[in-house]
């Protein structure tokens, strides 16, 4: 297949996202905008310094800055800026059903109320739902490096405005940080009917994914490429259908594999997991939705059997409800039928 051949491809297959984080999707040239417009220096002298200093060797370095970025986002049109961009640059990329996170604990402790966050959110995702077509699920995650008292205190402010939120996750640094620091608030997490989903496995060793299915009794793993470490662990996800949702450039960024040809998504679709391609952090990690599934695709020499298997899983794993799970399906199996 022609490269310009599978750009096409990619492009036209109708798609969902199940892990970006919105703070993640802050491009330079609108961090510096809202900068500006917030009267708020950065530590860089343009756009172009700022995209220099993206190179991570880890995790933690790629947190460093995706904090200092959100420390200008203070009001509630900040936020909805940010994610209407988010909506407007995924819509482009045929993305038709988006469940995002925002980390409010991020912001809150720098005095900014969860009121202000959620509002900017939740306009711009119900404006994107309207004239872009675009369904939505917005998840709530709890910052890991930080304490479980913390996580309560942001459960507590979320609750006034839980008819808005459809699930919790974990997020943040992972190594040092286990799950089961956190059972207490997803139980009570699953108490208030919110879904949970953790990220698991990425840096971390595979016993956080053990932890994460076991303990806080999570219903989709974000990320879970250590999933191959364990056997037992590949029959379970096969048995339970729990789904990964995988973020190949992020993982390459991130130096979780050092070569994209290193990835292992193939072998975990080939053992029947079910895998899912997202961006994470678009912004930092070098690609959307489009740009994920291409530079995969071209490293792995995936065919459109496995581009179609991917885009089925992520609806099969979405949030939807089962009707609209397979209207999007039908359209993709449509779809792929339209281009043999």
């Amino acid at each position: 297949m022609k490269l310009s051949e599978l750009k096409n491809i990619i492009q036209g297959i109708p798609k969902t996202e199940l892990h970006l984080h919105l703070e993640g999707s802050f491009e330079p040239e609108l961090m510096f905008e809202i900068a500006k417009r917030n009267n708020i220096p950065l530590d860089y002298e343009s756009v172009n310094a700022l995209k220099k200093a993206y190179k991570f060797n880890n995790l933690q370095e790629f947190l460093d800055i995706y904090y200092l970025g959100a420390k200008v986002l203070i009001y509630e049109q900040d936020f909805f800026d940010l994610t209407w961009a988010y909506l407007t640059k995924v819509h482009s990329q045929n993305v038709v059903h988006v469940e995002v996170f925002f980390d409010p604990q991020t912001h809150t402790e720098r005095g900014v109320p969860f009121n202000v966050v959620i509002n900017g959110i939740k306009k711009a995702l119900e404006k994107g739902k309207e004239e872009l077509n675009i369904s939505y699920k917005l998840i709530m995650s709890y910052l890991r490096h930080l304490s479980e008292d913390d996580a309560f205190k942001t459960l507590e402010e979320a609750l006034p405005f839980k008819h808005w939120i459809d699930g919790v996750g974990l997020d943040s640094s992972e190594v040092g940080n286990p799950p089961s620091k956190f059972i207490n608030v997803f139980e009570a997490s699953a108490k208030q009917g919110f879904k949970l989903v953790a990220h698991a496995g990425e840096e971390g060793p595979v016993e956080y994914i053990w932890e994460a299915l076991d303990l806080l009794k999570i219903d989709r793993i974000d990320h879970g490429n250590r999933c191959l470490d364990d056997d037992k662990l590949v029959q379970k996800l096969i048995q339970d259908k729990t789904a990964l949702t995988l973020c190949p450039l992020s993982n390459l960024e991130l130096k979780v594999i050092q070569n994209m040809e290193d990835h292992n998504i193939v072998e975990i679709l080939d053992r029947g997991i079910v895998a899912t391609i997202n961006s994470d952090d678009p912004a930092y990690f070098g690609g959307y939705m489009n740009e994920n599934y291409y530079e995969t695709a071209k490293a792995l020499k995936l065919n459109t059997t496995h581009l179609k298997q991917l885009a089925i899983n992520g609806f099969e794993a979405s949030w939807l409800p089962l009707e609209d799970k397979e209207k999007h399906i039908l359209k993709v199996e449509q779809y792929f039928s339209s281009i043999q």
